[in-house]
């Protein structure tokens, strides 16, 4: 069982809905639907776009996967969660855009957004005494060598190389988009996501997401609205 807490909006909010319907699944209710094609895409084309974003839900990473440390139980992780959650203000990230990240595509702040970047330190930090040290094989996985010193760093103390200033709040919508398909995608992605996008988006609330087993989709296990939300 592997825990991890994302940004999503609430179950009913139009932006999860889109996503759900963008993806082809909902992690709050575990509905899948048939991805259909889009613009030069073929069905088939477009759910391998899309299969990993997927399997993990429309999120924004906070604080990444982990196993439970010795000691640590699903109960006091939980209650730690509804805590934290009531110790921070919501607040509005100013705007939104499509964008990308290499060769994925995800919503991204249009510019960086202070109180954002403080908030998700401030879960990396309080959720750390619940997190097991990773494994050589997950280690292996986040190709070390090809971190800079900073992301090596923080995987080493936090196991996610991309915490604190190296942070980036993406909700990540493809897999790798080859050069020659990505104006194609873009467009795509800004005409779905028109209604959210240069548009303030609130980071009301938070989520504890599930994974039962390894390449298992994560699902929501509970989300919870920050103070004031």
């Amino acid at each position: 069982m592997r825990y991890a807490l994302y940004f999503t909006p609430p179950a009913d909010d139009p932006l999860t809905v889109s996503a759900a319907e963008w993806l082809g699944r909902n992690p709050f209710s575990g509905e899948t639907r048939k991805v259909a094609g889009r613009g030069p895409f073929s069905a088939d084309d477009f759910a391998a776009h899309t299969q990993d974003p997927r399997r993990y839900g429309f999120h924004a990473t906070i604080k990444a996967p982990f196993e439970l440390a010795a000691g640590q139980s699903e109960a006091s992780l939980v209650e730690h969660f509804q805590a934290f959650c009531r110790s921070q203000q919501a607040f509005d990230i100013p705007a939104v855009v499509v964008g990308q990240l290499g060769p994925f595509f995800a919503l991204i702040p249009a510019a960086t957004h202070q109180p954002l970047q403080d908030f998700a330190a401030a879960a990396v930090e309080a959720f750390e005494p619940f997190r097991a040290a990773l494994s050589e094989a997950d280690i292996a996985r986040r190709k070390p060598e090809r971190l800079s010193l900073a992301q090596r760093a923080y995987l080493d103390r936090f196991g996610y190389p991309y915490v604190m200033e190296e942070f980036r709040f993406h909700m990540t919508l493809t897999g790798p988009v080859e050069t020659s398909e990505a104006g194609a995608m873009r467009d795509l992605a800004e005409a779905h996501f028109a209604p959210f996008i240069d548009r303030p988006l609130r980071i009301s609330g938070l989520a504890l997401f599930v994974e039962t087993e390894r390449g298992a989709p994560f699902t929501v296990h509970a989300w919870q609205p920050l103070s004031g939300a």
